[in-house]
């Protein structure tokens, strides 16, 4: 993990890309980051599960610190939960056991799904610069060390404008941001060198 929490093992990350890749936990995850709270319940209702594997996907995500029990709202076998704020980079794959590599391409396959009906949602809903929905492409040039500078300040500014969801002024809603930088392949363009 990152943001000042402890360093994750490779056990752990590969525990973690299994379960952000389990589809019910997926949606559990989608359904508390949306509606604040629920129980298992609640969830079952929503998602069309058994009360008893809705409770089960919410313990096992507690044990990995990505929700969390509301003490206050929570007694006998009644227990509520709410999302808790993660940041997590994934590192280099050449440092990752085969076990951790395949969980992690696996969840990464499953983003791309999203990411892609997101990117096309984007362009159906843009109403111009002005409206909710936002498409940019650029191109440039940088250094590497200008690449992870512009990484560093496209997190500060995700700090600074965005919200916890508790904490989100009137009139905020969710929105999903992607944000991928790939250099092009290192070559030669009508005979000039286009890289060291």
């Amino acid at each position: 993990m990152t943001d000042g929490m402890p360093e994750m093992t490779s056990l752990e990350r590969t525990a973690l890309y299994k379960s952000l890749g389990n589809p019910l936990r997926r949606r559990i995850l989608d359904y508390l980051g949306r509606h604040g709270e629920a129980n298992s319940t609640v969830l079952a209702r929503e998602l069309g599960e058994s009360s008893g594997t809705t409770s089960y996907h919410l313990r096992k995500l507690a044990e990995q610190r990505l929700i969390e029990e509301i003490p206050e709202k929570s007694g006998g076998r009644e227990r509520w939960w709410r999302v808790l704020p993660f940041s997590h980079t994934t590192p280099d794959p050449a440092t990752m056991s085969p076990e951790e590599y395949a969980a992690a391409e696996h969840l990464a396959h499953l983003k791309i799904e999203f990411d892609t009906a997101l990117f096309r949602r984007a362009h159906q809903e843009y109403r111009g610069p002005e409206g909710w929905a936002q498409v940019q492409r650029h191109g440039t040039w940088m250094t590497r060390e200008e690449l992870l500078a512009f990484m560093g300040e496209y997190h500060t500014l995700l700090q600074r404008y965005g919200h916890l969801r508790e904490e989100a002024p009137e009139g905020a809603r969710p929105v999903s941001i992607r944000f991928y930088a790939v250099s092009e392949p290192v070559g030669e363009w009508n005979g000039e060198p286009t890289g060291p």
